[in-house]
């Protein structure tokens, strides 16, 4: 089950990793007030960062939550 868990890993990382150098174009972004101009891997990469940061976050909050006991 380990070895299965490492390889869906792997693969959903090679075809992230492929779809993050195949959009190279530059785009602008807006933020709040902020007009931002990056290449749009930059956006993309920073955008799964801050979801993975988020998941992490809410996964640690739930696990931490004392459960409710019914009776």
């Amino acid at each position: 089950m380990k070895k299965a868990k490492m390889i869906i890993v792997l693969v959903v990382s090679l075809i992230a990793v492929i779809v993050f150098f195949q959009n190279t174009e530059i785009v602008e972004t807006r933020f709040l007030f902020a007009r931002i101009s990056m290449p749009r891997f930059l956006l993309l990469i920073s955008t799964f960062i801050m979801g993975f940061i988020v998941g992490l976050i809410t996964m640690s909050y739930f696990r931490r939550r004392p459960r409710k006991q019914t009776s």
